[in-house]
């Protein structure tokens, strides 16, 4: 031990490691619970779009998982022998992912509430739910990938973390294709609607 690796060094990383999981988890409960006292108050009125409207439920779940990650990275480095700047650097990235899981989970517990209670009265606002959840859990994701970054001081964790990184990436690149899929969707629907309407009118004129 000397003083930069003194004994006391893996407190520092041992909480940033409870602190990403801890705050993440925090984060993930009151989404779940917040949207899902929406849901089980929207589904009394209208239960066929209960399956659809669990959205909020999953996002909010998804925020647990970042936590989860960087709290086994940073397990993964945890020795007795480190160096206090090591720890230190490792308490701000469980911090990092912590506090933005915990910012992410209750904006998309407030929406998914206000959002799947707006959704049962009137089912055009489904789309603008998901974007602004969508929008909300990239909250999240930015500390994960902040976090990310500050743990690469170790050099056995370059690979894994490079491999996150990509998987990031290609998990944002399919929201954002979902979200494209659901807008596109939305405006056939009303086209059709249009149309139809159109030739109901057209027919019903003699």
């Amino acid at each position: 031990m000397s003083d930069l690796c003194p004994v006391y060094a893996p407190f520092f990383s041992a909480m940033g490691c409870t602190s990403a999981i801890v705050f993440t988890c925090i984060g993930a409960s009151y989404g779940t619970a917040k949207s899902g006292v929406g849901i089980s108050a929207m589904s009394v009125l209208r239960p066929d779009l209960m399956m659809r409207c669990v959205v909020p439920v999953v996002m909010a779940g998804i925020i647990a998982i970042y936590g989860l990650v960087v709290s086994v990275l940073i397990a993964g480095d945890l020795s007795f022998e480190m160096s206090l700047a090591q720890g230190f650097v490792q308490l701000g990235a469980g911090l990092s992912v912590g506090l933005a899981g915990l910012a992410a989970g209750f904006a998309i517990g407030i929406v998914g509430d206000a959002g799947v209670r707006g959704t049962a009265q009137q089912p055009r606002l489904y789309v603008g739910m998901i974007l602004i959840l969508i929008f909300a859990e990239v909250l999240g994701l930015y500390g994960l990938i902040v976090a990310l970054i500050m743990n690469t001081n170790s050099g056995s964790m370059r690979g894994i973390v490079s491999d996150m990184m990509a998987a990031l990436i290609i998990t944002f690149r399919l929201l954002t294709a979902v979200c494209c899929l659901v807008l596109v969707r939305a405006s056939l629907r009303k086209r059709a609607r249009t149309v139809g309407r159109s030739c109901a009118v057209s027919l019903a004129d003699p």
